[in-house]
């Protein structure tokens, strides 16, 4: 995946100096560039929206004469009655010239907005609008995407989990089920069932991997479903690891509070550096995104007046894996993981480094149809608009 991913993988700093009246156009010397961030959940999550907000104020701290503005809890449930689009102009009212949107469910949202506010730079982290060779290209010049390779993230994920379960039963517990979503879970599985196979010598068959979707990123009361009982339920049902895919860490303090009755349980969170520190007694690592350095060139560019739309992916640096400077993702090994299985999960992580692609058939797609021949690497298209799990994984596809 990351050979054919190669052309993503380098952030491209090009000059190219617009018309004063574009959306590049410098800001005076002496006047703050102001840039805006719609979240999509609270500032202060644990997960994906710290890890946006946590990156701004990277930003304000790395490129001189920046400020950051903000508008959390951006989604149907905290925020009925008002659009992305139309919360993008409150933050442009506060002087924004750069307004990032932060998650895939504001991608309409994104797209509302650069249409009608060409004079202003439109981020979407995730996303796809400005992928010349996407399915949903659009081509507008204030409009770029922004996302990480966090599949490599998610396979180190699975690998921890298949280390360390006693049962052989591995739940995860999703969001909404989209092709991210999708990409990321089978990541997940994948990492799982190639640590379970090479480091413990299990047979694939004896391996459970099963996702349950909430419907939405994170719980919303009589909306999705209950992420804590979801998780309760895995529990319940013999599942004694639980990866989260969602933005909160209901899987973390659900089986710290398994753990304390005494079982054996453990979790793997996601998205935030931090969010193992919500029971660092169960909890196997986190893959984690550093969004600061993509943001801080980026919004360096549109103040100097050099931004061009660009879709941009970058990967993990493999030397220096949780650099916070140089690495678009990391993952922090949590205090659950033992002496032995962290010295596997250092082998996994370096075959990945090496060159190893866990999206390498033979693989199926969850229906039995083939997906990849024996030795087939997947292209990053691939990956991207993954059209259902895989074989071998239990659990929806797609929404019913």
């Amino acid at each position: 995946m990351r050979k054919l991913f190669s052309f993503t993988l380098l952030l491209v700093v090009v000059s190219m100096v617009l018309a004063a009246c574009g959306p590049t156009a410098a800001a005076p010397q002496d006047e703050t560039f102001k840039f805006g961030m719609l979240l999509v959940g609270p500032y202060n999550d644990r997960g994906w929206s710290q890890a946006h907000y946590d990156a701004g104020l990277y930003v304000q701290e790395k490129v001189p004469g920046t400020e950051m503005v903000y508008i959390d809890k951006v989604n149907p449930a905290d925020r009925a009655g008002t659009t992305p689009a139309q919360l993008a102009e409150e933050l442009v009212s506060q002087g924004a010239k750069l307004v990032i949107f932060n998650s895939d469910d504001m991608k309409d949202g994104a797209l509302e907005f650069a249409q009608s506010h060409p004079e202003i730079i439109v981020i979407h982290s995730s996303g796809d609008f400005a992928w010349k060779e996407g399915k949903d290209y659009k081509g507008l010049p204030n409009l770029g995407n922004i996302m990480v390779h966090m599949e490599y993230g998610k396979a180190i994920s699975g690998c921890a989990a298949a280390l360390t379960t006693k049962t052989g039963k591995i739940g995860y517990l999703g969001p909404l089920i989209n092709e991210e979503t999708r990409r990321y879970t089978a990541a997940s599985f994948l990492g799982a069932k190639h640590c379970w196979e090479k480091y413990r010598g299990g047979d694939p068959a004896d391996l459970e991997f099963k996702v349950t979707w909430i419907g939405f990123w994170f719980n919303i009361p009589g909306v999705t479903s209950d992420p804590t009982q979801v998780t309760n339920e895995f529990f319940n049902s013999g599942y004694d690891v639980v990866i989260s895919g969602i933005d909160t860490t209901e899987a973390v303090t659900e089986a710290k509070k398994r753990a304390a009755e005494g079982m054996e349980v453990w979790a793997a969170p996601y998205d935030y550096i931090g969010s193992c520190e919500e029971g660092p007694e169960i909890c196997l690592g986190v893959p984690y995104y550093n969004w600061g350095p993509s943001y801080a060139e980026a919004i360096s560019a549109a103040k100097a007046g050099t931004w061009k739309p660009e879709f941009l992916v970058p990967g993990p640096n493999w030397s220096d894996l949780n650099n916070p400077d140089t690495s678009a993702m990391g993952f922090l090994k949590g205090d659950a993981l033992t002496a032995e299985n962290s010295a596997l999960l250092d082998q996994f992580i370096a075959e990945l480094a090496g060159g190893y692609e866990p999206f390498t058939g033979p693989l199926n797609y969850q229906d039995g149809t083939p997906f990849l021949a024996d030795g087939e690497v997947a292209t990053f298209f691939q990956v991207w608009y993954l059209p259902q799990l895989l074989e071998g994984m239990e659990g929806q596809s797609v929404s019913q």
